[in-house]
């Protein structure tokens, strides 16, 4: 096993330096959501708020069509990305099945009965 494979599992999505630098705008627009008034510009004009945050074309995309897994590939802290999950009212589990190809449901099933074990 070479360090890179073990550093970075293909199951395993790896936010680090390089990574956070890409998406430090993105990011800083998920964490704008946590204030009121932030979530109401952006719910008026989505793609305006994005602009304001000088997001790359790729990451405006990913935001407006809430590509979830495209906003991680583009730099997004999936802690960050939640806050945008928030505003549509998904929850973190929502999420996980999203990034693991399991429904809402079935994720929370999984992590009831102890995570999941087919990985």
């Amino acid at each position: 096993m070479t360090s890179r494979s073990r550093l970075e599992p293909p199951w395993t999505y790896v936010f680090d330096g390089p990574t956070s630098r890409r998406g430090h705008q993105m990011n800083k627009l998920f964490m704008s959501l946590r204030e009121t008034r932030a979530r109401e510009d952006f719910l008026t004009d989505e793609d305006a708020y994005c602009r304001r945050f000088a997001l790359s074309d790729d990451q405006t995309r990913a935001v407006l069509e809430r590509d979830w897994r495209a906003m991680l590939g583009l730099g997004g802290s999936i802690f960050y990305v939640y806050k945008l999950a928030m505003v549509d009212g998904l929850s973190m589990q929502y999420l996980g099945g999203v990034f693991t190809g399991m429904s809402e449901a079935e994720f929370k099933a999984a992590m009831l009965a102890g995570g999941r074990t087919d990985v």
